[in-house]
């Protein structure tokens, strides 16, 4: 090891109470050591023989290791992908053959996950919130979400564009005027009045609190945890990699890992599908409006969803640097403008002074909300039950795929950046857009507009009704769900894929179809099978019930995240720079006062009791990796799990493949050293 050894011309009292030479370091072991200066690694000592032996590369030193630098093939995992396939189909065929049965189970097992576990969804919002507020402003939010020099992968701009859209751009449009209406009316129990004023800041209080920080803590969770161990340690996009300080690193692959990757695919599948329920009917609702038809029938809207299917699977096999990344910056434009534009024609002056009142209301009623419970009633209990827990469970069923794919395009972030826009951004965002449409919506309905929240589907098209430019602009908000719609289901369906394929970041242009064709199927079948409603509710109940089990692997990815964080190469040069320093600077106004300098050489700290960097923290296996990588030796990781012959499977890059060719992806290729060995070449699979 090394340590700052003291330089100096002792003061008098030093000279008397230590009669040794002026420059101890001189007949120091250290000093006499054939390793001079040299930093040795831990537990190894340099060879005799060799002139061009370098020794290895020490934990603290590593400037992290991508994903693509460590040569893999990513087969279809037939395990993971047939389990998953076979669930669904199964469940198609439930709602297909008993409909209503389908609809009472799962109307009982959500009141049991309620009852029973609502305590723990409603506390999990708050910790995690508050623990990626910790990674991000501590001494871990310097950590770069890849090598210690690189720069981001996409402008700021698009990046904000395509993780809002994929987290939760449908759902504001469904929701913009809908649920501050319904709190205007139906105030949460034991607040104020219903229809005042003070209701509508209630209101628009009680939505931020839904759709602001504790719902991206839990994407931001997710998405860190990913892009850590993809860009900065050289792991395959898995949410089951994200315990390998749990499990370990070769054994993520293992039953537990590949439970926790059929999990995943399964409560994406689900969400993405109820999401393209409710955007179908709301298109469907718009459609009416605009042409005056009448109600449409459930042939139409099948017809709807077949049209979003087939173009969310052509978005999301041209790849997220082509399709999403485009489709993001559109339908974010064509928001900034429907906003804007109901804004200017609506009651303008009202949401300016609205916008100041809610944000000091949300920060002082904050820890009320959060501290709501069953314990306050059977009203408070009904309301949390029909709105928070629900909310909760659904960003916990969400964050699998919309973490992933944030991970995916925050390359080169770094966490404290990372956690700032992941979490205040679109919060920010959603607040604004609230503010605006619930606002509108809330003053038309004290004005006698006579807007109903049942169904909600149609709030939104009725606030627009009652603006100028009705069909035009109704016709854009057709468009603009849409749109809004195919960004998240086509980054859903490359995340499913890449489940299904090992963490393959490109997936097989056959199983993203698969997948994204099967959302289409489950929400078609669900929305004609049994009576009005219940299957678009029976799937949104799966979804949520499935969040249970996923909040409590959430809870643990925590202590595997931190625990990566902890062994970080950063952190390990924060501790050495902190000891080192601190025992030198001691010794050295012992022995020489103020007259005294610190100078590197070799030295064991075995020989003394002074605190040290522990060995537990040192990531050996990391260092491993990198000095493999840079020297050309590693090997092709395989899997040892997945029984496919190699004919039907093939070489895969890792991300890389499917990033941009523009300027910033060239430029920040250029800056890696020239030892690291370039991406292996992708290569679509035969299967």
């Amino acid at each position: 090891m090394t340590v700052l050894v003291l330089m100096g011309t002792p003061s008098n009292d030093a000279v008397e109470n230590n009669p040794a030479e002026n420059n101890p370091a001189a007949s120091s072991p250290a000093a006499s050591s054939p390793a001079g200066n040299a930093a040795s690694h831990p537990g190894e000592s340099r060879p005799d023989a060799g002139p061009d032996w370098q020794p290895p590369v020490h934990p603290a030193l590593v400037p992290g290791v991508a994903v693509e630098e460590v040569p893999r093939r990513f087969r279809t995992d037939f395990l993971v992908f047939g389990i998953a396939i076979a669930l669904t189909i199964a469940f198609i065929a439930w709602g297909v053959l008993g409909g209503d049965s389908l609809a009472a189970t799962t109307s009982s097992v959500l009141s049991w996950v309620i009852e029973y576990t609502g305590f723990f969804l409603t506390s999990i919002a708050t910790v995690v919130l508050v623990f990626m507020l910790f990674i991000g402003f501590s001494r871990y939010g310097r950590i770069r979400l890849g090598r210690d020099d690189e720069q981001p992968e996409y402008s700021m701009f698009s990046w904000i564009s395509m993780l809002f859209a994929a987290g939760m751009g449908i759902g504001l449009v469904f929701w913009g005027a809908a649920e501050p209406l319904s709190f205007f009316e139906d105030p949460p129990p034991g607040t104020v009045e219903a229809r005042t004023l003070e209701a509508m800041h209630t209101a628009l209080t009680q939505v931020l609190y839904h759709w602001g920080p504790q719902a991206w803590a839990f994407y931001a969770l997710v998405g860190g945890a990913i892009a850590y161990g993809m860009f900065r340690r050289g792991r395959t996009p898995l949410i089951s990699s994200i315990f390998a300080p749990l499990l370990g690193e070769n054994k993520t692959t293992g039953p537990i890992g590949k439970t926790i990757d059929v999990f995943s695919i399964m409560v994406t599948l689900f969400g993405t599908a109820a999401s393209l329920g409710l955007g179908a009917l709301q298109i469907g609702h718009g459609v009416e409006i605009v042409t005056g038809i009448g109600k449409l029938g459930n042939g139409v809207l099948v017809g709807v969803i077949a049209v979003l299917t087939a173009a969310f699977i052509a978005s999301a096999v041209s790849g997220v640097s082509k399709g999403i990344r485009y489709l993001s910056n559109i339908n974010s434009v064509a928001a900034i403008v429907l906003a804007v534009f109901v804004f200017f024609v609506g009651p303008t002056m009202l949401i300016l002074n609205v916008m100041p009142a809610v944000a000091a209301q949300f920060i002082a009623d904050l820890p009320m909300m959060a501290g709501r419970s069953a314990s306050q009633g059977e009203a408070m209990e009904q309301f949390l039950s029909g709105w928070t827990i629900f909310y909760w469970a659904w960003w916990i069923s969400w964050s699998p795929f919309v973490g992933m794919f944030i991970a995916r395009i925050s390359r080169g972030r770094t966490l404290r950046q990372f956690v700032a826009v992941v979490i205040v951004v679109p919060s920010i965002i959603s607040f604004v857009w609230f503010a605006i449409f619930g606002t509108t919506a809330i003053s038309q309905q004290m004005d006698g507009a006579g807007l109903t929240v049942d169904p909600p589907e149609q709030v939104l098209f009725g606030v627009l009704d009652n603006l100028p430019f009705t069909g035009v602009v109704s016709v854009g908000l057709i468009l603009l769900i849409a749109i809004f719609f195919i960004t998240g289901a086509d980054s859903s369906s490359l995340v499913m894929g890449t489940l299904s394929q090992q963490g393959r970041p490109s997936p097989s242009r056959w199983v993203t179809a698969t997948w994204g064709t099967l959302v289409g199927v489950i929400a078609a079948v669900l929305l004609v099978s049994g009576a009005e409603g219940q299957g678009l509710r029976s799937l949104q109940n799966v979804t949520i019930i499935a969040a249970l089990p996923f909040a409590v692997i959430i809870a643990l990815m925590m202590i595997a995240f931190l625990r990566d964080l902890q062994r970080d190469p950063l952190i390990l040069r924060d501790k050495y720079v902190n000891l080192a320093v601190r025992h030198s600077v001691r010794s050295g106004l012992e022995e020489y006062g103020d007259n005294f300098a610190l100078q590197p050489v070799e030295y064991d700290h075995g020989s003394d009791d002074h605190a040290w960097v522990e060995e537990g923290d040192l990531d050996e296996s990391l260092a491993e990796l990198y000095e493999a990588t840079t020297t050309g030796s590693m090997p092709v990781v395989r899997s040892e799990h997945v029984a496919a012959p190699d004919s039907v499977a093939a070489d895969s890059a890792a991300p890389g493949s499917d990033r941009p060719d523009g300027a910033d992806s060239q430029a920040r290729d250029s800056e890696r050293p020239s030892s690291t060995p370039p991406a292996p070449d992708a290569r679509e699979e035969g299967v």
